[in-house]
């Protein structure tokens, strides 16, 4: 592990910009004193965010530029107009200059996506990187994958991204063997798409020693935690995210205003505060917010582009925990591990065919 964790952050990307970075990352430091910061974006609108923190100003160096990528962008509007200039292209150039070991941004998710792919490139064997993130669940957390890097998928591309998020989940919960579920709209194995029943088929056919596949999961099984692991395009995946986000923030506003409804429920709100304050917690999109980028020759983390400075420093933590932990290289060997997971994958899936 290295002994200062480098990471460049995106200062000008999401829906604020340095008004949430800068104080995101002084509240990352605090956690973790062994950080140093490359701040990308325009100076003017740095600095004076960076005043009111003298630590994280003494642990930080300005990258200016005043480009930044709108949230309207698309993606190829930002490659041709944000290339090379960008505060994001510069973050993520960082990382493939080996002057930071992360890169962070709450910025277009298309547009990052678009350049992280193109400047860094993907792993050997993989041919779209997903979006990866911890998910809280009734029985503690999963990794979720893909949470809209790219719409559609077939087998071999979900199969990739079960390797993937099985290396991802046996480094953070310590599981030498991670169990892995396909999200689907039934348990059943006649259920779902062709390219979801050949990705289960090849999983079960492979039996590999990096994983254990458990079968189809349903959308009320990722919230039960049935798996380490549930695995889905990145069209579903992202509408289960936001649904969960919006459901999360419903059930919170529904207690907010039973509990107001009258002096009884006030009463009782006094008695359970605790127990509601654990509640508000675990239902705080805030604290699940940053997702790695699977599938690079880098790390990048997309954070939410609305989050508060609370949040954007858990979005640093997940990468600061990426890059202390050499979550990357450790993906890479039970990638490669006995010859190769995704190639024996690859001759599984023209075997199935």
């Amino acid at each position: 592990m290295p002994s200062k964790v480098r990471i460049a952050l995106d200062a000008m990307g999401g829906d604020v910009g340095p008004a949430v970075v800068i104080p995101g990352a002084a509240i990352s430091l605090g956690r973790h004193r062994d950080t140093e910061f490359l701040l990308v974006g325009d100076r003017a609108r740095i600095e004076p965010e960076l005043e009111k923190h003298p630590k994280l100003k003494a642990a930080s160096k300005i990258v200016h530029t005043d480009v930044a990528v709108s949230m309207e962008d698309k993606p190829s509007q930002a490659l041709r107009r944000g290339r090379k200039s960008s505060s994001m292209w510069l973050a993520i150039d960082a990382v493939k200059k080996g002057e930071a070991d992360v890169a962070i941004s709450a910025g277009n998710t298309g547009a990052l996506m678009a350049m992280a792919r193109f400047h860094l490139r993907t792993l050997p064997g993989i041919d779209r990187p997903a979006i990866s993130a911890i998910w809280p669940t009734m029985r503690g957390e999963s990794v979720v994958l893909d949470l809209g890097a790219t719409l559609g998928g077939d087998a071999h591309h979900l199969v990739s991204m079960a390797v993937m998020g099985a290396a991802k989940a046996s480094v953070l919960f310590n599981k030498t063997r991670p169990t892995v579920g396909l999200l689907n709209i039934g348990a059943e194995e006649i259920k779902g798409h062709e390219e979801i029943r050949e990705a289960s088929e090849i999983l079960r056919a492979r039996n590999l020693p990096e994983l254990d596949y458990i079968g189809f999961v349903e959308g009320d099984g990722i919230g039960k935690g049935l798996a380490d692991v549930i695995v889905t395009e990145g069209f579903s995946g992202n509408i289960a995210l936001k649904a969960a986000e919006g459901t999360a923030r419903q059930m919170a506003e529904l207690l907010r205003n039973e509990m107001q409804r009258s002096w009884l429920s006030k009463l009782g709100y006094v008695f359970a505060r605790s127990a509601f304050q654990a509640l508000r917690d675990k239902m705080d999109p805030n604290k699940s917010n940053g997702g790695v980028l699977l599938g690079l020759n880098g790390v990048v983390v997309k954070s939410h582009g609305g989050t508060n400075a609370e949040g954007f420093a858990y979005a640093i933590d997940v990468g600061y925990e990426m890059a202390h932990y050499d979550l990357l290289n450790k993906i890479n060997q039970m990638l490669n591990r006995e010859g190769g997971a995704l190639s024996s994958v690859q001759a599984a899936q023209e075997a199935v065919s």
